[in-house]
């Protein structure tokens, strides 16, 4: 199973990066709170990243982490490819 890891930002624009997870090569990227069974409660640091500590327990892990402008190409592409396959 393709398990990875990348921060990016809430919204389109450069504001606070969260943690994403994709648990699927196939699967677009989901915030880590979409995936209860792995996230784990966030520290309670003014100002700190959201989903710190689910970084920390998923890199123990195994998973991968994956640059952000790596992981925005990709959904890109997988938003453009489920788009065009609607279309047809």
């Amino acid at each position: 199973m393709n398990r990875q890891m990348c921060w990016l930002s809430k919204s389109s624009g450069d504001g606070e990066k969260i943690l994403y997870l994709q648990v699927e090569a196939n699967k677009g990227w989901r915030p880590y709170t979409a995936y209860p069974q792995f996230a784990v409660p966030d520290y309670q640091i003014p100002g700190g990243s959201k989903g710190w500590a689910t970084y920390q327990k998923l890199l123990k892990a195994g998973w991968t982490l994956v640059p952000s402008a790596r992981a925005n190409e990709f959904s890109t592409q997988v938003e453009y490819s489920e788009s065009m396959l609607q279309n047809q």
